[in-house]
């Protein structure tokens, strides 16, 4: 039996724009709740949220049942802990602040078996392998594992060709909020040389035909992604959504609108 396919692997550049969600509060009902939504990708991150590898399997396993492909944003580009998430059942992963091919080379290598890799066998403990009941798990792992990498820094941009080109580097990513605080901006994604950048990145990972994404609450930006042919978006979180709808629902109460405001 070998390693279940990768469906977002598979999808990417072949079924349009797919359209995901950040995952941040570190709990396992609240990603199966996201998971049902019907989004097509939802990232769960451990580098700015709460979590670590016991809570990254659990939600992994509450959303298993569920059509939503789950990605995990690891904190660093550790061989250790992208073997760790690996282990417990993690296909997609995204690595955040890539800056060189040396580092795109390292995060590769890290997530495949020998020979085109470093990753340790010992997938048979953990929920990668079901245990140790996919047998072929070890032989057709590597094809199905997709490496996606943060570009989020003016020297990322520099060397973007370089990057995408290293083998094992499935996709990119832009993190914009970063990118813009390295462009002399932060907290201005909105600003016309933060948008240039992000169009400018977005065209010539297409130009080698590298599939990639984006994630970002501005809305002219996302258009932006949209028409220059991302291949990946999100644009709210688990977080966003809760606060947004916690506000909401009390000015609706505050109001006397007790149909916008809900109830049990």
């Amino acid at each position: 039996m070998p390693a279940p396919v990768n469906r977002f692997k598979q999808a990417l550049g072949q079924r349009g724009l797919l359209y995901g969600l950040w995952v941040a509060l570190a709990s396992p009902q609240v990603s199966e709740l996201c998971a049902g939504a019907g989004f097509d990708w939802m990232l769960i991150d451990a580098e700015h949220g709460p979590n670590d590898i016991p809570l990254l399997a659990a939600q992994l396993a509450s959303a298993a049942h569920l059509g939503t492909h789950p990605i995990v944003r690891l904190p660093v580009n550790e061989a250790w802990l992208i073997k760790q998430a690996l282990d417990i059942g993690c296909q997609t992963l995204l690595i955040p602040m890539v800056n060189s091919p040396e580092e795109a080379q390292a995060a590769a290598r890290a997530c495949r078996y020998p020979p085109e890799g470093i990753r340790g066998l010992g997938a048979g403990l953990g929920r990668s392998s079901n245990y140790g009941r996919i047998t072929d798990y070890v032989a057709t792992a590597n094809a199905e594992i997709c490496l996606i990498v943060q570009i989020e820094s003016r020297q990322a941009m520099d060397n973007l060709e370089a990057i995408a080109a290293t083998e094992g580097v499935d996709a990119l990513l832009i993190g914009p909020a970063d990118l813009a605080a390295d462009l002399g901006f932060p907290g201005r994604v909105d600003v016309p040389e933060v948008q240039a950048a992000v169009a400018d990145i977005i065209r010539r990972a297409k130009a080698l035909g590298k599939p990639i994404g984006i994630m970002t609450g501005d809305a002219a930006l996302a258009r932006l992604a949209r028409d220059a042919g991302i291949g990946f978006l999100a644009m709210t979180s688990d977080v966003g959504l809760l606060a947004d709808a916690a506000a909401a629902h009390l000015a609706a109460l505050k109001d006397g609108d007790a149909k916008d405001a809900g109830g049990y």
